[in-house]
């Protein structure tokens, strides 16, 4: 009416998008109007020019007539729906076409009106569809956000892992310490036992009790090392001597495998290299455990020495590793143990690498593993 003023419209930045879909003119502009005083308002009197529209730029909500010639509101739905699973979409319908819309509503509308709608009706459904279209792309934006969150988390892993090694010290000291410490107290009981049945006219059990005593000086010391590398919170080796390669196999043999009689360490008397003895140790150590503990019945650590330095060889009769568990083992965090850690082929590549030396395996399912690593010669004096 005239001298009634209109409703306040809100700031055009501020309004939500809507699209008015009819081929007729009168229903269409009439239906705009009423939405322009709250809404930035769009329109459009064929299907095809509609989707066009919505694949320009994203709506709060679509108003679509059903019956509209070339392409009707069902199918237009079905092709909005494909490029905007999101936008909230209202049906406008006829008394005849009532079961069409309710159809509608099962093939991905959001809402139906009767045409004409009840202003009021309509403007309180375009909020409501609006509103709801602003949530689902707001929770959509949130889940896309995540997965590049993920995805990026994953590639940075992937990117620093050279680097992730100082954050897994904790969990390598706890996997490195967890043998020695079995050995002594082995060995301690096994002291307990003979110091129960030792007397002065027995120098042979005194013998062994030294022996004994012996083995757990090597394992408390080789603790001690762990532990005092920890400590330092570095994971720099140890100062490099010059050490018999064979003989630290045998040592790790011996004190952390209770002189185990699968294991044989052949080949070359001696393979003198620059090194640390305690971080080799650990490369020993982490190896013919992992033979083991895979059902090996025969590990053989053959040595060869060359003019360029030494050629390591660790081969194992145990169940072996397809091609993908290899790859997840070498990677790191993969274990078929129930209490493993995952790390301890991690350990060893990254030691050996430290004394500029090279690591593979080879690994086929129940024909065993082989292990290759190679020194370079100690420099001569």
């Amino acid at each position: 009416m005239l001298g009634q003023e209109e409703p306040p419209k809100a700031a055009e930045a501020d309004r939500a998008v809507v699209l008015v879909v009819d081929d007729e003119y009168g229903p269409r502009e009439s239906v705009a109007f009423a939405l322009s005083t709250e809404f930035a308002v769009d329109t459009a009197d064929r299907a095809m020019e509609a989707l066009a529209k919505i694949k320009e730029r994203p709506f709060s909500c679509v108003i679509l007539d059903i019956r509209m010639p070339e392409m009707d509101g069902i199918r237009a739905l079905e092709e909005i729906r494909k490029i905007d699973p999101l936008v909230g979409v209202i049906m406008l319908t006829g008394y005849g076409t009532l079961l069409t819309a309710q159809l509608a509503m099962v093939g991905g509308a959001n809402q139906y009106l009767r045409k004409p709608p009840d202003i009021e009706e309509l403007l309180g459904a375009v909020r409501t569809q609006a509103k709801a279209t602003g949530l689902r792309r707001h929770n959509a934006r949130l889940a896309a956000a995540a997965v590049e969150l993920n995805s990026a988390l994953k590639r940075e892993i992937e990117q620093t892992k050279p680097q992730v090694w100082q954050g897994r010290a904790s969990v390598e000291l706890v996997h490195d310490l967890n043998n020695p410490l079995t050995v002594v107290i082995g060995y301690s009981s096994l002291v307990s036992e003979e110091a129960k049945a030792l007397s002065e006219h027995n120098p042979e059990m005194a013998q062994k009790l030294l022996e004994y005593a012996t083995m757990v000086e090597k394992a408390a010391e080789y603790c001690h090392h762990l532990s005092e590398n920890w400590r330092q919170a570095s994971k720099k080796l140890s100062e490099m001597v010059q050490l018999d390669l064979v003989q630290v196999a045998r040592d790790v043999k011996q004190v952390i495998f209770f002189g185990n009689a699968s294991i044989a360490v052949r080949g070359a008397p001696e393979a003198v290299i620059l090194g640390s003895k305690f971080e080799l140790m650990r490369v020993f150590q982490n190896l013919l455990k992992n033979s083991l503990e895979a059902g090996a019945k025969s590990v053989e650590i053959a040595f060869v020495t060359t003019a360029k330095g030494v050629e390591v060889v660790i081969s194992d009769d145990g169940t072996g590793m397809d091609p993908e568990r290899l790859r997840l083992a070498l990677k790191g965090g993969f274990s078929n143990k129930e209490s493993g850690t995952g790390l301890g082929l991690g350990i060893c590549g990254h030691l050996v690498a430290a004394h500029g030396g090279t690591f593979d395996i080879q690994s086929q399912p129940a024909k065993g593993t082989i292990v290759r690593m190679s020194f370079p010669a100690a420099p001569k004096s």
